[in-house]
């Protein structure tokens, strides 16, 4: 007979880490430090803190590979009870309810902590200093995998120098090609600092120091917490809510009302009688295939309201293009931040900027830097919704001749992500995210197309004074012999009017 027995999480990603993107040494140290920013962006946006971080990476000086990551931040803290579950249990974490955030999985740094132990058997070091406390807390602690629960070696809680001071300081070490990730670590690092140009970011390599700067103290608005939406429900959800509920009194109609997004009464009474439910029914009533049935049901409404995109926080165009601006030095960028839109009953929204020419190099198709929840993707582009709705834009009806000096900046925030995998780098080619992308950079394409119409006549003009100004002293000649004028009078006379005439068509062209 065979032996059955079960895998704690821990163990299932222990065993499956390429599952979560650590598949190489240089993708795991890349992995890492995305894992570590981003739940530093977390901690200080979400909260209306401007961002101040600091990435340090190290290599050991006897052994390369074995490579150290400390990421610190001026975020919310956390508290110091929770940090060996945060650290140190796979699946637990603050970001499982309905808003936008970076992290969703619960997974990130703890595979990051799991591979660090796989390695190098180092354990994770975490100070944090959570707000509006007095202590600081400080944990070395490992994962234990067959348990999945965390281990902890070693514990100090202190009281603050400073009580204002705050923030959490993560570091770690793991086996990594730094030399492999380098690049791509440094471009997620500027791509970071592009889509949130209210940061400040320290990056200390073992070659250099670069410092992003914030280029703005305007931070967008952050998401608010939210609730479910009934054509997101499944039984699962429905069951979690009822068993929540405190008055056993509590209707079917007051359940849906309290329970849901964008479920007034007037809605809410009309579907139970479209669904053939009793708006009186008590809730604790329900059996589970009234759940089954209530759930199909609610899926198949189409009458409820879309839901709100208060769960989100996108970075606005204002802010975008500020960034892009900062980042890509173009000379020229137009940013479409769309209307909220939903699949699935899960809200979302497509941010998109187009720039062209300046620092951008020229390419054989559009540059794209891709962005989900504010987090950078830089892998997997070609199966990502993105690469597939820029490539089929047919680029000459803007003017755009390849080479050129394009790239494309597209940003999808919402409360779920259709990401293709765990590892968080590719977005799903969902019908209503593919045709709000589409809209949002054709729009942006068209001021493109205005930009070089204009940029065309201007260059005319700029040839064309170029050819007048190359005969000017022939004809200034000629007329001067033949009207017996002074040569220098009425070279003045006709620099003057070339520059009032070309000047008035400079300006004209300039003018949207």
């Amino acid at each position: 007979m065979e032996k059955y027995r079960g895998l704690s999480p821990a163990q299932f990603f222990h065993r499956n880490k390429e599952i979560a993107g650590f598949s190489n040494p240089a993708r795991a140290l890349y992995q890492t430090v995305r894992e570590l920013v981003e739940n530093s962006l977390d901690a200080t946006e979400t909260h209306g803190i401007l961002p101040d971080i600091r990435i340090e990476i190290s290599l050991d000086p006897n052994n390369s590979e074995r490579v150290t990551v400390k990421v610190t931040d001026n975020g919310t803290g956390i508290p110091i009870h929770e940090i060996p579950n945060v650290f140190g249990r796979v699946f637990y974490g603050s970001k499982y309810v309905v808003r936008q955030t970076r992290g969703v999985f619960g997974l990130g740094v703890k595979m990051a902590v799991l591979y660090a132990q796989m390695t190098t058997a180092q354990p994770i070091y975490v100070k944090s200093a959570p707000v509006n406390s007095e202590f600081i807390g400080e944990y070395l602690l490992y994962i234990d995998v067959d348990k999945n629960i965390p281990h902890i070696l070693r514990m100090r809680i202190r009281k603050k120098d400073n009580p204002k001071v705050h923030g959490t300081s993560v570091r770690l070490t793991l086996e990594g090609s730094w030399v492999q990730a380098k690049k791509r670590i440094e471009e997620y690092i500027k791509r970071t600092a592009l889509i949130a140009p209210y940061a400040t970011i320290r990056f200390k390599t073992p070659e250099e120091e670069v410092v992003f700067k914030r280029v703005t103290k305007k931070l967008p608005e952050p998401p608010k917490i939210g609730q479910y939406h009934p054509k997101g429900v499944d039984v699962e959800v429905l069951k979690e809510l009822t068993k929540n509920i405190q008055d056993s009194n509590t209707t079917l109609r007051e359940f849906l009302v309290k329970s849901f997004e964008g479920v007034g009464e007037k809605i809410a009474q009309e579907f139970l009688q479209w669904a053939g439910f009793d708006p009186s029914l008590r809730v604790k009533e329900l059996r589970l295939q009234d759940l089954e049935a209530l759930a199909s049901k609610m899926r198949s409404f189409e009458g409820w309201r879309r839901p709100r995109p208060i769960t989100l926080s996108p970075i606005g165009e204002e802010l975008l293009k500020e960034g892009v601006r900062s980042t890509l030095k173009p000379s020229f960028v137009k940013a479409v931040t769309r209307p909220p839109s939903s699949y699935g009953g899960h809200p979302f929204i497509v941010e998109v900027a187009v720039a062209y020419g300046g620092e951008i190099p020229p390419q054989d198709q559009p540059m794209i830097l891709r962005f989900a929840n504010k987090m950078p993707l830089l892998y997997d582009e070609g199966v990502d919704v993105s690469r597939k709705v820029v490539d089929e834009i047919d680029w000459s009806v803007y003017k755009v001749k390849f080479p050129a000096p394009l790239a494309v900046v597209t940003h999808v925030c919402s409360t779920k992500i259709p990401f293709k995998g765990v590892g968080k780098e590719a977005i799903a080619d969902v019908p209503e995210i593919e045709h709000e992308l589409e809209i949002a950079i054709r729009e942006a394409a068209r001021k493109l197309r205005s930009y070089i119409t204009r940029m065309e006549k201007l260059h005319e003009i700029q040839k064309k004074e170029s050819t007048i100004r190359r005969y000017m002293p022939e004809v200034v000649a000629a007329i001067a012999e033949v009207a017996s004028v002074e040569p220098t009078l009425l070279e003045r006379k006709l620099e003057e009017i070339l520059l009032k005439e070309l000047g008035k068509k400079k300006v004209e062209q300039y003018v949207e």
